[in-house]
């Protein structure tokens, strides 16, 4: 292992754990982690806070016993680097997935993961804005490989520095019947709901690098569409319109006004009670309809080819393994922008229960932060 130069790793950390159902949260101490030797240990300099967090401590939805530690989003510094890690030592400013759970999860000092997980912080980001980006990324790269069988080019680019581990990919994720990698025809057109999303906001720009003559129509409040539009969207419907409007509004804008080839749902539940909304698609079209995992089950119209998704799976498609890694020369070469505007809640730990109320309160357009 590596640790930091000159100096020994710490005695202990702190963890802010949730300690049962719908807390409350504690600070609490525990040992510094013993990373494995695909692993790294990151001093988290800011985490994201994201629904799943929240979802998890009022409902318990992945969690398998408590207490827990929650966070799926960090940013920091390597502090010590398993023995079989390449391109990563300690010193290293990086942004990384974190796990569900343990000593991978975010909401505690240090946070240990696969390294494969992790890639080299962009300069020109703070930790801060670098830590709002990973699941929303990765969540969007899985949304339209797995779902709609869209290759990414700048996954099979020749990579500008060392790819860590990628003959090691931890954490493999069983197959399941919603895992199937569809195989896309030719689309000229997607309805991504939730542009304003952090998931949605990532998905535009990445449609716009794989297929630049691409038709991206998006549904968000009216205030956003500025911004959705700068990462590049064609056009943006407004979302507080009723299903059946919406649906009218994608089918007008899209090709020869006959419907879209495919929907990316970024968006918890959008489609329950909304159900007008698959009209949008084009009838005779490959209907291929890619939605993030919810817990919830969700009936599709007949001929609807549905895919459910999560971020992890975005490491087992093609070219994924070194997905973080390619983040950097996506933003590096101008091809990828912050996806959303942060706000940073507050520092320290013990302020991350606040956050995740406010954040469960309802936010728009916007990631919450802690900086640490």
């Amino acid at each position: 292992m590596s640790p930091a130069a000159g100096s020994a790793a710490p005695k202990g950390i702190q963890q802010y754990a949730a300690t049962r159902k719908g807390g409350p949260f504690q600070l609490t101490d525990a040992p510094y982690p013993e990373p494995g030797p695909n692993e790294i240990c990151i001093r988290n300099r800011a985490v994201g806070l994201n629904p799943l967090d929240w979802k998890n401590l009022h409902h318990g939805m992945m969690v398998d016993s408590w207490p827990e530690i929650f966070g799926i989003d960090t940013a920091g510094v390597v502090e010590v680097a398993g023995k079989n890690v390449q391109g990563f030592k300690a010193g290293d400013a990086v942004i990384s997935l974190a796990g569900h759970g343990g000593r991978a999860g975010a909401f505690q000092d240090v946070t240990t993961v696969p390294a494969n997980y992790a890639c080299r912080k962009p300069a020109a980001w703070t930790f801060e804005q670098a830590a709002s980006v990973p699941i929303c990324y990765l969540t969007a790269v899985a949304c339209i490989i797995k779902g709609l069988g869209l290759p990414l080019p700048h996954l099979k680019e020749p990579p500008k520095e060392k790819i860590p581990n990628l003959d090691d990919l931890a954490s493999p994720i069983t197959p399941g019947p919603f895992q199937a990698q569809v195989r896309s025809p030719l689309l000229t057109s997607v309805l991504i709901v939730g542009g304003s999303s952090g998931v949605g906001a990532c998905a535009v720009q990445l449609l716009r690098d794989a297929l630049p003559h691409l038709v991206i129509i998006t549904t968000n409040s009216p205030a956003h569409d500025k911004k959705v539009m700068s990462l590049g969207a064609t056009t943006c419907v407004d979302r507080n319109m009723k299903p059946d409007q919406i649906a009218k509004a994608v089918r007008d804008a899209s090709p020869n006004g006959k419907g879209v080839d495919a929907m990316i749902d970024t968006v918890a539940g959008a489609m329950e009670g909304n159900k007008e909304i698959f009209n949008a698609f084009r009838e005779g079209g490959p209907k291929l309809y890619s939605h993030v995992m919810t817990g919830a089950k969700l009936a599709v119209p007949e001929g609807v080819k549905a895919a459910t998704v999560v971020g992890r799976m975005a490491f087992q498609t093609d070219g994924g393994g070194a997905a973080m890694t390619r983040l950097v020369d996506l933003v590096e070469s101008g091809r990828f922008k912050l996806p959303l505007d942060i706000e940073v809640v507050g520092k320290g730990l013990g302020v991350i229960g606040g956050g995740l109320e406010k954040l469960r309160g309802g936010v728009s357009g916007t990631k919450l932060v802690v900086s640490l």
